[in-house]
């Protein structure tokens, strides 16, 4: 993979801003997952939980492709907002904008480096399909049942 292959620059911040968000999003499903509360809290901060291991591993896997291309990963951690809302259709709300937000960073590194890094092209789409699927089932999560 040469320099001249694709914007290394762009690329490199772009997957520095992945990786902070996915560092935020380890912190904010993890304090989500204290927050939760009732008869269904159980499974729910078991979800909550599970989302936050993944963070971490996508937080892993953008860092391992910042030193691919022999670049410097950040170590700053993404927004972390306070809503101090935290009933369960708030938390969902809230972790649906994370997870929408970060479509468009795997986005925007796919319009960088498509057709120029099969590598760095083939992990934005995988995790943009991933990102989509948790998009998907916090919505049905959102839906009233019946």
């Amino acid at each position: 993979m040469s320099d001249a292959d694709f914007d290394k620059a762009a690329a490199v911040a772009t997957l520095n801003r992945i990786l902070e968000m996915e560092m935020a999003g380890v912190v904010r499903y993890t304090h989500y997952s204290f927050m939760v509360y009732g008869y269904s809290r159980i499974p729910i901060v078991s979800w909550l939980r599970g989302q936050a291991s993944e963070s971490l591993l996508h937080a892993q896997e953008a860092g391992e492709m910042i030193t691919h291309v022999g670049e410097h990963p950040s170590l700053a951690i993404g927004p972390l907002l306070e809503s101090h809302k935290h009933d369960i259709g708030d938390i969902l709300r809230e972790s649906l904008g994370h997870e929408c937000a970060s479509i468009d960073a795997y986005r925007s590194l796919l319009d960088i480096v498509q057709g120029r890094s099969v590598l760095l092209e083939e992990y934005a789409r995988v995790k943009i399909a991933a990102e989509e699927m948790h998009v998907g089932e916090i919505q049905k999560m959102l839906r009233a049942p019946g």
